[in-house]
Formats: C-alpha cells, structure tokens, sequence
C-alpha cells in the first residue's frame, strides 16, 4: 500500500466508487417518494445514514492509503461491489420482496462486508503507526459491534421492534465513532476537503436529476421549462453557498490545524456537519421533483394546485436544513456565526404557511428569490474577503 502525500488528489477511483452513491441516494429519493407518509421519511433518513457511513469510512481510508494502489485497489472494487448490492437492495431495507433472497438481510449483510473490508484496510495501513493502530482498535471494538450487528438483529424482526433497532444501529455508530478517540490521520488536507466536496456535487446532482424526473415523458411547455430554471437555479444557490468562500475558507482552518484539534474539525466538519448537507439536500430533491410534477400536470395536476404536507416540508425544511448545516460547519472551524444564513433558514421556515396556499411554481420561485438575496447580499457586504480567499490574497 502507498501511503497519502499532503500533495495528493482524488483519485480516479474513488470517483468511480462514488457512483454508487449517485445510484444510492436515487434509490433513498425513490424510496421516500414511493409513500410520502413520516415514517416513510424516517426510514428513508436511516437508509441515508447507512449510505452516508458506506462513503465516509473509505473517504477516510482513501486519505491514509491512496486507493488505486496495490491492494486498496482491490478493495476498493470489494467494497463498491458490495455498496452496489446496499443499493439496489434499499427498496427491501424494510420490507422483504416476494420470491429471491431474503432482502434485509442481504442488506446488512453486504454492510457487513463493507465494513470489515474497511476495518482490515485500515488495520493494515497502521501497521507501521501504532497510535493510529490504537485508534482503529477502539473505533472497531464498538463500530463494527454496533453498527453492523444490531443491524443485522434488526433484518431478522419487523415492526417498531426492527425501527428501534435501526435507530439504534446509526446512532450508535455515529456516538461510538465521536468518543473513540482522536488519533486518526490526515495525510492531505486538500484531498480531504476536495473529497468532501465532491459529495456535495453529487448530493446537487440528485437534485438535479429530480427535476428531470419529475417531468419525464411529459410534453415540454413553458410551466416546465420556467420550472425547471427555477429549480436549477435553487440548487445553483446552494451550490454558491457552499463553494464560492466557506469551503475554501473550513479548509484552510483545517490545513492550520494540528493534532487532535485537526482530527476534530475534519471530524465535526465534515464527517458530521455534511451528513445534514447530504440529508437537506435530498429532502429538497423530493419536493423539486413534486414541484415540476405538480406545473407538468402530471396526475391531473394544475398550475394552480399547491404543495402541501411532505413535500413542501421536504422543500422548504430541506433549503433551510442545508443552511443550518453550512453555519455548523463553518462555526466549528473557525467560530464565526453567519448570521444572514441562521436569518435566511428562519426565514424560509416561516414562510412555508404562504407557500401552502401558492401555487407550486409560486412556491418554489419564492424559495429561490429568498435564497438569491441571501446570496446576493453576501456577495456585496463581503466583497473585500471573498476575493481575498477567492484570490489568495489573504494574510
């Protein structure tokens, strides 16, 4: 195995592991959308969060040992077959199909498999470094008991029994993983944050691909295609939001960082404050895709009928939780509060009882004006920075 320089990139293979993702979180947005009910949601949310962990060891791991050398090619390709079997087994997560393999436990049990793929990696890797072999021992002692496990328990029940226990599985691993320790290794911090920003763009593209969903087979006119724009151009806003300064502004602090505090930020950063990112935004995916439905006049829909309920909670809540997340993640690096952003999110939240009694296209065309004066008036009041960091010319 070749170990991770501060100087590396992404590599091509870890790009090619992350269409997995992209098929994933298709397959969460499908599986929320099948039955839009809050418990539907929740489930939809602990698939993500099993997803979301898949992705987040081997960004982890593709950071110490470079992915597309030696053996960590090999398990690279393991773990992403593996991750496709998760996948296309989401809709059976829950509940198992009639005829072929049981479906929950094919799910745990290919979780399984990624998991320990990682942890034998990782225990190889810290071969010649016994802190960060220390590490992985505590992190995989209750890790793999917890997360795994109790998930596999849980594709053997049905019910509340088997929601609890799916429950307790993410969150078990998630706390587990924040009190383990801080002895983990950031070889290159610029692979780290550009990593992180990539499934960023992918969890965009989800919302991209909503909104050609939501109109597919359906005859282009003008409600689909002033739709379309609008929703494009939310999920443009959010993209400003998060790459035009505060990435680069989260990565610096973590590059300045050292020791366990570097650890916690690329911990807190990124490992916890993007798992909402990704959740906000596929929520929102959800209600993009009903919105174009709704101004497509699919299922007898008008351009006068409203969004309500789920969706427009998904949309709205959705747009308000990525910028609640986004002041997360940049307040822990660097402890400044973003203010416009928490008025923003409060804003958009107050505003769903209008958006109730809009029409749909109104509705989202409403979200995307709140969002662009957000972005607009950043972009003015903050000048001198911004292009300080866009342009290096900070001291």
């Amino acid at each position: 195995m070749q170990a991770v320089t501060e100087q590396s990139s992404v590599t091509q293979l870890e790009l090619f592991f992350d269409l997995v993702l992209v098929f994933a979180f298709t397959q969460v947005d499908e599986l929320a959308a099948h039955e839009t009910t809050a418990l539907n949601m929740l489930r939809a949310f602990l698939v993500l969060a099993i997803m979301w962990w898949v992705w987040i060891a081997y960004a982890w791991l593709g950071n110490v040992v470079k992915a597309d050398e030696g053996i960590a090619r090999l398990a690279m390709f393991g773990a992403m077959g593996a991750a496709l079997i998760v996948a296309i087994t989401i809709p059976e997560a829950f509940h198992d199909m009639p005829g072929g393999w049981y479906g929950p436990l094919v799910f745990a049990l290919a979780y399984l498999f990624i998991r320990l793929v990682h942890l034998v990696m990782f225990w190889c890797a810290s071969a010649q470094d016994p802190q960060l072999r220390g590490q992985v021992t505590r992190w995989a002692v209750g890790s793999i008991t917890i997360g795994t496990t109790l998930l596999i328990i849980a594709a053997l029940n049905h019910g509340t029994a088997q929601l609890w226990l799916w429950i307790a599985a993410v969150a078990g691993d998630m706390a587990w993983t924040l009190f383990s320790g801080n002895e983990w290794r950031v070889n290159s911090t610029s692979h780290f944050a550009e990593r992180h920003g990539l499934i960023v763009i992918i969890a965009l593209g989800e919302s991209v691909v909503s909104i050609g969903v939501g109109v597919s087979g359906l005859p282009i006119s003008w409600p689909i295609t002033v739709g379309s724009i609008l929703g494009l151009a939310v999920s443009g806003l959010l993209w400003w939001a998060y790459f035009d300064v505060g990435a680069a502004v989260v990565e610096e602090h973590l590059a300045r960082a050292s020791g366990p505090q570097q650890i916690k930020i690329a911990r807190n950063c990124y490992t916890y404050w993007h798992f909402p990112m990704v959740v906000a935004i596929i929520a929102m995916s959800l209600g993009l895709k009903n919105v174009l439905e709704y101004v497509g006049g699919a299922e007898e829909h008008t351009l006068h009928d409203a969004l309500h309920g789920i969706p427009l909670f998904a949309l709205y809540g959705g747009a308000a939780g990525y910028l609640l997340a986004l002041v997360g993640f940049r307040h822990y690096a660097t402890r400044v509060v973003l203010w416009p952003r928490l008025a923003a999110a409060v804003v958009v939240l107050a505003l769903i009882p209008l958006a109730s009694i809009l029409p749909a296209m109104a509705a989202l065309a409403l979200l995307c004006a709140v969002l662009g004066v957000l972005i607009a008036w950043e972009t003015v009041r903050y000048a001198e920075p911004r292009d300080a960091v866009r342009h290096g010319t900070a001291h």
